[in-house]
């Protein structure tokens, strides 16, 4: 009975580089290339359609560098076990942070890539995804039509979800998320304020907090952006974290 064989995404900037893992992976039984990436972006999209288990990736790439990678793929159900390949020895301790399975110095050699992935190959998705990403993000990856698309954390200025999506709201507009709304409270609520169940506002973009006429509230945004509804459970930490904002007057 034959075993299906581990599926690697090969992930660095170099077409040597490249090459030389793919040679190294038609040696080792047990392994199949999956595909390739040349930058960050293109192996977050792979990542997506191909669901490697195995991902060997670069750290020093332009763009999106690898631990910045490794660092979306750990908000995602389904992430590859990440084996880091580079000529730099000094982002090992990163590279663990990011619960990375192994740290590969180049030239890789095919002794220790065999090792390496042999370990990769053992953890499970289920054991993966207990495994909390540590890194973290300065930018988002969300989906815009069949491409991914990288958008700034400071740019956000809220978070809403709808029925299994959420989407970001940006200053160059909006896009949707594979990610719960409670993971992205979790992951950065220095950042973001829960103020219903469906949404988060980013703090530093709130401005005041209104009663309606009719007794309901909203939080009025900075740079004229629309306001948005305050559920009542949430007003007392609305109005905590704008005064904690100011040293002056207060609109609440």
């Amino acid at each position: 009975m034959s075993i299906e064989a581990s599926t690697v995404l090969i992930v660095d900037d170099e077409p040597p580089a490249r090459s030389r893992l793919r040679q190294l992976l038609a040696e080792i039984p047990g392994f199949s290339v999956a595909g390739e990436a040349s930058h960050g972006e293109e192996a977050l999209q792979l990542a997506s359609e191909l669901r490697p288990d195995i991902m060997l990736l670069d750290i020093r790439m332009p763009g999106l560098d690898g631990l910045q990678v490794a660092a979306h793929l750990a908000n995602r159900a389904q992430r590859p076990a990440i084996i880091f390949t580079t000529a730099y020895d000094e982002y090992a301790i990163q590279a663990f942070e990011a619960q990375a399975i192994g740290y590969l110095l180049k030239p890789v050699r095919r002794e220790r890539l065999q090792q390496t992935l042999a370990h990769a190959a053992r953890i499970s998705r289920v054991q993966l995804a207990a495994i909390p990403g540590s890194l973290p993000r300065t930018q988002i990856c969300a989906q815009r039509g069949r491409s991914l698309q990288m958008i700034r954390i400071e740019d956000i200025y809220c978070f809403q979800a709808d029925q299994k999506y959420v989407t970001a709201h940006y200053a160059g507009g909006e896009a949707l998320l594979d990610e719960p709304l409670k993971d992205l409270e979790s992951e950065f609520g220095e950042r973001f304020l829960r103020i219903h169940r469906n949404a988060l506002v980013a703090v530093a973009y709130m401005d005041s907090l209104e009663q309606e006429d009719n007794g309901s509230w909203q939080v009025r945004l900075k740079a004229g952006l629309p306001p948005l509804a305050v559920s009542r459970r949430h007003v007392g930490e609305v109005k905590r974290r704008l005064r904690a904002g100011r040293s002056g007057s207060s609109t609440v």
